[in-house]
């Protein structure tokens, strides 16, 4: 069971799970609990797409939840090489758990995430995803409401019509959907993938543009892997409207990855972590300059 506790120099609520200490860590692909067989979590059966609760869950009813959702039935491949249907099905998979979490009371904020990769701590080799349904707003979503009322309306729309006017760090267009480095990135490699028209949430979004934000999505992680010829590892986060009533949030997707170059990590060490300000080793224009080549090379 999670325990929450209020640290207050920081403000913020620590969630301890220490159940999660026994989770499986990168099985061989034989072991692996994601695939279809009778020892795995989604049954013996093939099939598309599949969520399911985490058995080792961050947090749990009746106090927010945790899934697990599993992007394909096959054990190699990646959310970048997603056929477009299969692609169509995990987002609308997406939406579903959304808008089915949005309507709880002791839901308040649900993020969708992928952390792709033992450089960044997943601990699966599977392709998949997750989605925690938080019992509170947590820090991020609550800076991006700051944000909103700072800029006197949606930070996030605004910043992506600047990112578009300026042009040196935008990616590519998809459709309705843009991809940038931002121009203050925390991470070398960062980029979103958003609207430049206001899109509170998936629920908001038309067929095609969810065709739009799936296809963005997987360039991204296509010019990932082409720059330097290697499988890349990243984190994928959906940030949207939060959930406990009070409104703002934009549909956007941020990516992170842990690389600074093909064979460094960059970590976040003791002047980061104690004061909560990132330096950053590649410039965002730079960074934008080499997505936006290994873009068009991965098509």
């Amino acid at each position: 069971m999670t325990e929450l506790r209020f640290n207050e120099l920081r403000g913020e609520e620590v969630a301890y799970a220490a159940h999660r200490q026994e989770r499986t860590l990168l099985p061989d692909a034989a072991d692996c609990p994601l695939c279809p067989g009778p020892a795995g979590e989604v049954g013996e059966e093939p099939f598309e797409v599949a969520v399911f609760e985490n058995r080792f869950p961050a947090f749990s009813p009746p106090h927010g939840s945790s899934e697990v959702v599993v992007y394909t039935d096959e054990h190699e491949g990646s959310f970048g090489g997603l056929a477009p249907e299969r692609t169509e099905a995990l987002m609308g998979v997406w939406r579903e758990r959304y808008a089915e979490l949005a309507a709880r009371p002791d839901v308040h904020y649900v993020l969708i995430f992928e952390n792709r990769g033992e450089e960044t701590g997943a601990t699966l080799h599977h392709p998949h995803g997750q989605i925690h349904a938080y019992p509170f707003l947590p820090p991020v979503p609550a800076a991006e409401r700051g944000a909103d009322a700072r800029r006197g309306g949606c930070a996030v729309c605004a910043l992506a019509a600047e990112e578009m006017a300026a042009g040196e760090r935008v990616l590519f267009e998809e459709g309705a959907a843009v991809a940038y480095v931002p121009h203050a990135a925390r991470w070398p490699y960062e980029v979103h993938v958003t609207f430049p028209e206001h899109r509170a949430s998936l629920l908001d979004l038309s067929s095609t543009e969810m065709r739009d934000f799936g296809t963005g999505l997987q360039r991204v992680t296509r010019a990932y892997d082409a720059m330097w010829e290697r499988t890349f590892p990243y984190m994928l986060v959906l940030h949207q409207q939060p959930t406990d009533g009070l409104g703002g949030g934009h549909l956007h997707a941020e990516l992170y990855t842990p690389l600074r170059a093909p064979d460094r990590l960059k970590h976040l060490a003791g002047g980061e972590q104690g004061s909560g300000t990132f330096t950053v080793d590649v410039m965002p224009e730079r960074a934008a300059a080499e997505l936006r080549e290994a873009a068009a090379r991965a098509g």
